[in-house]
């Protein structure tokens, strides 16, 4: 690869047409940290800055036509999963994945829409633990989508450890939800142990914040960092993404992605 190619992330993910969450937050994000976007669509959705009133999954086989293409084309460095809207879906990634097994894959389990609403089903949780927790390299839920995923746990180490114990190297569970003057984040790791960072809590609602965490982190690796120096460095661009947010619609206000360049003074 020329040494002045961006490195490529293959998105597959839900369309959002409010440009708040999915592939226009994966696509802005990726393109803010210096990496090229390869957006496939997984589902159309019909949603503003407050809710999903619904979606429809894209059919698998134009799912797996979309990423083949893209794969079979241009060096892809890592792959980012957002929503899927269906088993079907996940199954058919999984096989995808199955043929590129080096690649990184830095998952955002989606199950529920920022504003509310659900964007998965019980079939749909069955497949990402089955399928898709053992070909993740860092999966990036928030609480409630971790005890989701693992609903024996009774808190968040717990559930860090069994999503670990479903194959997952990295899991960083964010708390955004919890109550507090601190929102603490946990990397849970290979080696054992939990890592917390805590970010001041920032006031207000946000559309497309865990879609712009894991984006950074996907572009991040697709770099070459390690996955822990990737889960840091993208919480910092996303706090500080979300400290200068814009609120667009009547909604949730939305990250601005690119705030470094409307401010050159600000590390990103």
């Amino acid at each position: 690869m020329p040494s002045q190619a961006l490195p490529v992330v293959l998105i597959l993910a839900g369309n959002d047409p409010s440009g708040g969450a999915g592939l226009a937050a994966d696509t802005a994000a990726v393109l803010s940290l210096g990496g090229h976007p390869a957006p496939v669509v997984t589902a159309v959705t019909v949603q503003d800055t407050r809710r999903v009133q619904r979606f429809e999954p894209v059919p698998p086989t134009l799912i797996v036509e979309q990423a083949r293409a893209v794969l079979e084309d241009m060096p892809v460095a890592a792959i980012k999963l957002g929503m899927l809207g269906s088993a079907a879906v996940a199954e058919a990634v999984h096989g995808v994945l199955l043929d590129y097994p080096g690649l990184p894959v830095i998952l955002d389990p989606v199950l529920h829409a920022g504003g509310g609403g659900a964007l998965s089903d019980l079939a749909m949780l069955d497949a990402l633990r089955d399928l898709l927790l053992p070909q993740t390299t860092l999966l990036t839920p928030n609480l409630p989508e971790a005890l989701a995923l693992a609903p024996d746990a009774d808190g968040c180490d717990a559930a860090g450890a069994a999503l670990r114990e479903l194959g997952a190297q990295y899991v960083l569970v964010t708390g955004g939800h919890a109550d507090g003057e601190t929102v603490v984040n946990r990397l849970y790791s290979p080696h054992g142990g939990c890592d917390p960072v805590s970010w001041p809590r920032l006031p207000g609602e946000f559309h497309g914040s865990g879609c712009t965490l894991a984006a950074a982190a996907a572009t991040l690796i697709a770099q070459g960092e390690m996955p822990a120096a990737a889960a840091r460095d993208a919480q910092r661009y996303t706090w500080h993404a979300l400290q200068v947010a814009h609120r667009p619609g009547r909604g949730q206000s939305v990250p601005d992605r690119l705030f470094w360049a409307r401010d050159p003074g600000r590390d990103a």
